[in-house]
């Protein structure tokens, strides 16, 4: 019953509301935070990834709608061709549950830009003229690589000359284009910054991109599960043009408003609001839920690898047929990059969120708890193991009453360590919508904004250094009571 009211506690219980995603980059949180005010009743859970997630999302339940576009519904989710219409992707989506309504009123394409003076020079005014420039330098965004209707199939249509250069993130992109560390980047043809940028679009000759007209993919059930939002969320249709999605875009990346706040602002009377600054973002509405949700991940996680982890030390050290396999096995998880864990987990449980977040806490939590297990108990003298024999206590008593406490400051330097690293690796259970510090620094990407990332980045580190000062300190308190019982 204890761990019953301690998990509701850990977790609580809400009633059913409308579970919004978005993407992560700059018109999907705002596409997301004006869904969520529309429909009132809703929460949303930003900067969740790329297409594969949030449909994979979409389909576990984990969310019921989120913004996306006609093309890539049609390019990258149905694997469809030609162009087709709404009705036609309606009807390839019902079989996987799953439905797209609500045309948000823009179309909103991808295709390729320069700087406007490096373009006007080389005469570029097309993608078809690319292919007689194979030195330009270009950076793409790691979607856009790996999408069909993306970087495969444009080189392939304009039998373009370029190896796939390595990924690069969408809102750094501008910053590369701007220094001339790159030529050519991917864009998004309502992107706020191409005319601060001073970028030339280059025509699609050849017309290869489809429509990517702004729509609601959501799950079939949402209109009976949630009838009044679902009312509400149609006053959307045709509301918001390309104009008015670029100027609410502008919002966020160019005069310093939360997504929120450009959200607002496709209402006319939305009071008008001051610029983001690093107090105000790091001290703002969101910190107290971030902060815990953090801990939850932190802790949650490191309490399931000690109670895992320990055990695991005492067989290693205990068992030497087994010790290789097991100190092998946790090792090898450690090499595995954080990203592709969540993902693998995603595929595995079907879920994004909290659930596979703390698995791969807990997974790269046990390593050094292990190790500093068997090391405290293999690190015990020989004495001192068979000054337990005289007194007559068996093998569970020796472990529990001598061999433990002499391996404790090892194993609480192990425990110390997975803290310390937890605190740091749980920024990256944002990207699978886990919350926590992690999502102000995805939000900060999505904006290329120093102030956003350091309202995340900062608090990170300060409760890594608390963490490591409250473990040196009971470490300290430990050794002296061991020296005053000792006396």
């Amino acid at each position: 019953m204890k761990w019953f009211l301690f998990l509701i506690f850990i977790f609580p219980v809400h009633a059913e509301t409308l579970k919004v995603g978005s993407k992560r980059f700059t018109e999907s949180y705002i596409l997301g935070e004006v869904i969520v005010r529309t429909a009132g009743d809703a929460t949303h859970r930003p900067g969740l990834g790329n297409t594969g997630i949030l449909v994979s999302a979409l389909k576990s339940g984990s969310i019921d709608l989120y913004p996306e576009y006609t093309g890539t519904i049609a390019k990258e989710i149905l694997k469809l061709g030609g162009n087709p219409g709404l009705a036609a992707i309606n009807a390839a989506l019902v079989p996987m549950g799953l439905g797209a309504a609500t045309p948000l009123g823009f179309n909103n394409s991808y295709a390729l830009a320069m700087r406007e003076e490096r373009a006007q020079a080389l005469g570029i005014r097309s993608l078809g003229d690319l292919a007689k420039h194979p030195a330009l330098k270009l950076g793409l965004s790691q979607e856009f690589l790996g999408r069909s209707d993306g970087w495969p199939g444009l080189k392939a249509a304009y039998q373009l000359p370029f190896a796939a250069p390595a990924g690069l993130d969408h809102g750094l992109a501008y910053e590369a284009i701007a220094a001339g560390k790159i030529d050519v980047m991917d864009i998004y043809t309502t992107d706020a910054k191409i005319e601060r940028f001073q970028l030339r679009v280059l025509e699609d000759d050849r017309k290869f991109f489809p429509l990517y007209e702004a729509v609601l993919l959501y799950r079939l059930d949402v209109p009976q599960r949630f009838p009044e939002a679902w009312t509400k969320l149609q006053k959307l249709s045709g509301r918001i043009d390309e104009q008015t999605m670029i100027r609410l875009n502008a919002a966020a990346e160019l005069q310093g408003k939360s997504f929120a706040e450009a959200a607002a602002m496709l209402d006319s009377n939305a009071p008008e609001t001051s610029q983001r600054t690093f107090l105000k973002v790091l001290f703002g509405p969101d910190f107290w839920r971030l902060t815990w949700e953090h801990l939850v991940l932190v802790f949650v996680s490191l309490a399931a690898s000690i109670a895992v982890g320990v055990p695991l030390g005492v067989v290693s050290q205990r068992v030497k047929a087994l010790t290789q396999l097991i100190l092998g096995a946790v090792g090898v998880i450690q090499t595995i990059p954080a990203l592709a864990l969540f993902a693998f987990l995603i595929a595995l449980l079907g879920a994004i969120g909290t659930v596979p977040a703390l698995i791969a806490l807990f997974l790269y939590s046990l390593l050094p708890i292990v190790r500093n297990t068997y090391a405290g108990l293999e690190g015990i003298g020989k004495g001192m193991r068979q000054a337990p024999l005289a007194l007559g206590l068996n093998a569970s008593q020796r472990l529990r009453l001598v061999e433990l406490p002499l391996a404790l400051p090892s194993i609480l330097a192990g425990i110390k360590t997975s803290a310390v690293i937890n605190v740091g690796t749980a920024t990256i259970a944002a990207f699978v919508g886990a919350g926590g510090y992690g999502e102000r620094i995805v939000s900060g990407l999505a904006l290329n904004d120093n102030a956003t990332l350091l309202a995340g980045a900062i608090p990170a580190a300060v409760l890594a250094l608390i963490v490591q000062g409250a473990f040196e300190l009971g470490e300290r308190r430990f050794t002296w009571m061991a020296r005053v019982r000792a006396s």
